[in-house]
């Protein structure tokens, strides 16, 4: 079963930075192949939505909300993705979810994790 973990949250005033870390593992030790590893968030009363997907060869789409703001980046030999966060703004708040995209033969298999709360405070 792979394991998805996230950290980094908590709160920042209105301007402020955070960086996010989500790290993956396998009890067995491997993972497999592992295609996209993106961020979503989920505000109270909304739905999950894309912020940010990088793929293993490196491309990278954001949610145009975030553009200019925030970067996703990964350590492939980590198996890690990371989000900085700028100038953060109050409707940035939201728990924020891992998901990693792991191609199992013809399946892809989706894994989230249990998400890291974000608070912008104005």
């Amino acid at each position: 079963q792979v394991q998805v973990v996230e950290s980094g949250g908590g709160l920042v005033q209105a301007g402020g930075s955070l960086r996010l870390s989500c790290a993956t593992s396998e009890a067995s030790g491997t993972i497999g192949n592992i295609g996209a590893m993106g961020w979503y968030r989920q505000a109270p009363g909304a739905q999950r939505e894309l912020v940010a997907v990088a793929t293993s060869g490196g491309t990278t789409n954001y949610a145009d909300s975030v553009k200019g703001r925030f970067t996703i980046s990964r350590d492939n030999a980590k198996n890690t993705v990371y989000l900085q966060m700028d100038n953060l703004k109050p409707e940035d708040t939201a728990v924020y979810y891992c998901r990693a995209d792991v191609m199992k033969s013809v399946w892809t298999l989706y894994y989230w994790g249990q998400g890291t709360q974000v608070t912008v405070s104005s």
